[in-house]
């Protein structure tokens, strides 16, 4: 069985970031971002943001990462990647500087062709249609809009004039509201008229001396408007889905929506199915700026950046999600236990195959310093880590399941926890980073127990020559064990080991929960509050909601019962509501009912 876990389990680069709001700081964090994934020549291979190279496999499952020669620009964000006959085309961001193409038949050993460019452009996506024609889509800012244009197909120049495609809406979209659980209201457009007034009061400029795209950028930045960007256009059955990222990358909520049209430059419209890709609940949040994409047996893939933005906004990682289309032609993808093991085989629907048995389960370690608790390694939060009191490798991290179970695979989050040392190089001119070159290393390992006396091997990476921060233990065949034990641990930079989760997945012999008890009640156009009832024998809560009750494609899973606000409502269509029921042992299906009745 090919099973993986999210995020996807390779070597994050550590970066070094010169933060100029915080007076030129040094900021120390691991960073993947806006993967593009392609299908070439029966190979997957995903280009992320700040890797310094290209993600391979064969399986979806086992990934590489490969260098990609420096004459490419690596230093750029979201890279775009497409297959156009037998040619890979790349690309990647650069605001103020007209941004060059490239292109290969052989992307790990080149040559790349450089195709030169004529504008800037900022969250790039390439697009060939069935007849020939190319088309290109851009844009990345809370002031500005998604645009569009034809291009020609051998100088990669537009053709014409850009078009408006999509531009943000968050009084109608509640899910392109900002903040943690669009907890963010958007200002009207004449409030933010007069914040910008005043900013530049403040500071003796003149309006009429502001380029108006700078006044938009200033008028954006006081209007808790919606990041629009990170656009990927897929063709299915005749029709043409451009995705979008909103609201912003460091909020659990980030999401890919997506508009359909019958023409590559539009009209579009907002699909019925939104937002797309939204996993804004579980242990690692986040699921915006991807891509879209077919494999080789013709299963839908979708990829996209997942959050963690403690020790820097942009400190995040890479999520791959099962994807299709409905009977309606509905563009979805399946995220209801989105950080869990599953498998590539089989029904995009399917529920996995074990379950959480770590969530709030008593942990003790050989030390700890204050904050850091050993417990924080199994709130299933990943803005929260245990951190050990010094960095030997006699450190220790014990979890106790409460009772014996059958595991099949645990997944090792090491965290990172304000890195303070010195950049090993020094930074390019005209950069404010570095990307760390050298290949680390995090070894440990781990042990079981059925006691807490008597201890067995699971796994020994003691010397493992990989830097593997998210690894995946399986065993498929299975183990039967209480405790978890995670020893002998060294970890890069020489850092005191940090563990935002030791989370072990199998099963247990009990009964499942039963059919849990909830409302659910429209609060506004935009918002709805479903209040779950405590219920004996429930771990936690995956709540689904979708256009109607055979499309409840969404979901937002809590491990409490009580009141939950979610935001994602778009204004004026109607919306159907599930509440699932999950422990050690299984999950219970809810009853669905509709938002407009309001109780069960």
């Amino acid at each position: 069985m090919a099973v993986y876990c999210n995020p996807i389990n390779i070597n994050y680069r550590y970066q070094f970031n010169l933060d100029q709001r915080r007076g030129g700081a040094l900021r120390i964090c691991r960073e993947a971002a806006d993967p593009s994934m392609i299908c070439f020549r029966d190979r997957y291979y995903i280009f992320a943001s700040m890797t310094l190279g290209v993600w391979v496999s064969d399986d979806l499952v086992r990934w590489e990462n490969h260098r990609l020669p420096p004459e490419l620009p690596l230093y750029d964000y979201a890279p775009d990647v497409r297959v156009i006959g037998d040619w890979v085309y790349f690309c990647a961001s650069r605001r103020d500087e007209n941004c060059d193409r490239w292109r290969t038949r052989d992307i790990l050993n080149g040559p790349y062709e450089r195709i030169p460019g004529n504008f800037p452009f900022w969250d790039p996506n390439l697009f060939a249609d069935d007849d020939g024609r190319v088309y290109f889509y851009w844009g990345c800012s809370n002031a500005t809009p998604i645009w569009g244009v034809e291009l020609d197909p051998v100088t990669m120049l537009p053709k014409g004039e850009r078009t408006v495609l999509i531009e943000g809406h968050p009084f109608e979209i509640g899910y392109e509201r900002s903040g943690e659980d669009h907890c963010l209201l958007p200002l009207c457009p004449e409030e933010a008229e007069a914040e910008m007034r005043t900013f530049l009061a403040a500071r003796g400029m003149r309006e009429d001396q502001i380029p108006e795209d700078r006044k938009a950028m200033i008028r954006g930045m006081f209007s808790n408007a919606p990041f629009i960007e990170g656009s990927w256009m897929t063709k299915h059955g005749g029709r043409y889905y451009l995705q979008y990222a909103c609201p912003g990358t460091e909020f659990n909520i980030y999401a890919d929506g997506v508009y359909v049209s019958d023409r590559p430059l539009g009209p579009f419209t907002l699909a019925d199915n939104n937002p797309y890709s939204y996993h804004p609940g579980g242990f690692l949040p986040g699921a915006g700026h991807g891509s879209t994409m077919r494999d080789r047996q013709g299963q839908w893939w979708h990829t996209s950046t997942m959050r963690i933005s403690v020790n820097h906004n942009f400190e995040r990682r890479v999520g791959l999600w099962p994807a299709g289309f409905d009977a309606d032609g509905e563009l979805f993808c399946n995220q209801r236990y989105g950080d869990w093991p599953m498998t590539t085989e089989g029904d995009p629907w399917r529920d996995p195959a074990w379950m959480l048995l770590s969530v709030n389960k008593t942990a003790a370690a050989s030390s700890y310093l204050d904050g850091h608790e050993p417990n924080k390694a199994t709130e299933e939060n990943v803005q929260t880590w245990w951190r050990a009191a010094s960095n030997s490798r006699s450190e220790w991290l014990q979890v106790d399941l409460g009772a014996i179970y059958d595991v099949h695979a645990i997944q090792v989050n090491f965290a990172d926890d304000a890195i303070d040392i010195p950049c090993p190089v020094e930074i390019a001119k005209g950069r404010d980073r570095y990307i760390e070159e050298r290949n680390l290393q995090t070894q440990w390992r781990l042990e079981g127990s059925t006691d807490g006396e008597d201890w067995f091997s699971i796994e020994d990476k003691f010397d493992a020559h990989t830097d593997l921060s998210h690894d995946l233990v399986l065993r498929e065949e299975g183990f039967r064990t209480r405790f978890i034990r995670l020893t002998d641990m060294a970890v890069p930079y020489g850092q005191n080991p940090c563990v935002s989760g030791l989370r072990v997945f199998g099963r247990g012999y009990g009964e499942k929960p039963g059919i849990s008890s909830f409302s659910a009640e429209r609060a506004d156009a935009l918002d709805m509050t479903v209040t779950i009832r405590a219920q004996e024998n429930t771990l936690g809560y995956n709540i689904l909601f979708g256009s109607s009750p055979e499309k409840l494609y969404h979901s937002w899973m809590v491990f409490s019962p009580g009141e939950k606000r979610i935001g994602a409502l778009v204004k004026e269509r109607r919306c159907y509501v599930r509440v699932d029921a999950f422990n050690e042992n299984g999950i219970t299906e809810g009853r669905c009912i509709p938002l407009e009745e309001g109780h069960l």
